[in-house]
């Protein structure tokens, strides 16, 4: 063991303990993936990273950092809050890009690009592994897992982005606010629900405080269904799904965590051909950890 540079962060949140934390071990040189996992079962938190020097493969695609993502019980090629509290913590750390103003980072899918605005960092949404609409009887048991009639259900399709996202809007951000699913009912599903904050049935509406989407993320954990405070892998998902179905504008912000007392706030962009996820991200914790 021997002491290693560490912060700990919240990400989708300009405030402290208002978004999605994550642990970053800034030098993850010599550690074995069993330690990696060890260490990441101990923080009790959804994920820890480790940021390492690029493959000299990557190095040659242009990658700046290297990053392996954990979860409690696995390793994770792709994950959206760990890729954005990453590159915030590197850059924090001294990390130079090599063009100013965007970043690459290498990961278990291979390089991700992310970019700076402003005071925000944004990702470029991987693309959807598989799409189109649920099949109706998995419309029907979400609806009785979430505990809404079916026609609560205005529209629902695969985001399938890697973790496999069943997406659903329903009427309303307070309907989404409002529920209490069962997890026996939706056990084994990872089930992404969005509403409107704006007027219901306009495009592009938004609240007076610019939302225009409440998100909730319901997925099975350890001790049965779990729900994640924000989260960056269903937004990508949701992004790529609403704006291609014109169910969302080309931008917008979507809220999620209010239901756990959290804050986040995730910023949509459609540029060309990309979608970009992206948020703020604050330090809370640095200092070393002996791992």
């Amino acid at each position: 063991m021997r002491q290693r540079p560490f912060l700990q962060v919240d990400v989708f949140t300009a405030r402290p303990y208002q978004g999605n934390p994550l642990a970053v071990v800034l030098d993850g040189e010599g550690l074995t993936a069993e330690a990696m996992q060890q260490f990441t079962n101990w923080t009790n938190l959804s994920e820890a990273t480790f940021v390492l020097p690029p493959t000299p493969e990557g190095r040659a695609a242009g990658a700046d950092y290297r990053v392996r993502i954990f979860s409690p019980g696995r390793e994770l090629p792709f994950a959206g809050h760990p890729t954005l509290g990453s590159c915030h913590a590197w850059l924090e750390a001294g990390g130079q890009p090599r063009v100013a103003g965007r970043v690459v980072q290498e990961c278990g899918v291979g390089l991700v690009a992310l970019r700076q605005h402003g005071d925000r960092l944004a990702f470029a949404a991987p693309p959807l592994i598989k799409s189109g609409p649920l099949d109706e009887a998995d419309v029907a048991r979400i609806a009785q897992g979430l505990g809404v009639a079916r026609s609560d259900i205005l529209h629902h399709a695969w985001c399938d982005n890697g973790p496999n996202w069943r997406g659903v809007m329903l009427r309303s951000a307070a309907q989404v606010l409002a529920l209490k699913p069962d997890g026996a009912i939706l056990a084994g599903l990872d089930v992404g629900v969005v509403g409107p904050r704006g007027k219901v049935g306009v495009v592009g509406s938004s609240d007076a405080d610019g939302i225009a989407f409440e998100v909730r993320a319901f997925f099975p954990g350890s001790n049965g269904l779990a729900e994640d405070p924000v989260t960056g892998s269903l937004n990508a998902a949701l992004a790529q799904w609403l704006i291609g179905a014109g169910l969302a504008p080309a931008r917008y912000v979507a809220s999620q965590g209010t239901a756990l007392g959290r804050a986040g706030r995730v910023h949509v962009e459609q540029d060309g051909g990309d979608i970009w996820v992206g948020g703020h991200t604050v330090t809370c914790i640095s200092g070393t950890v002996r791992v």
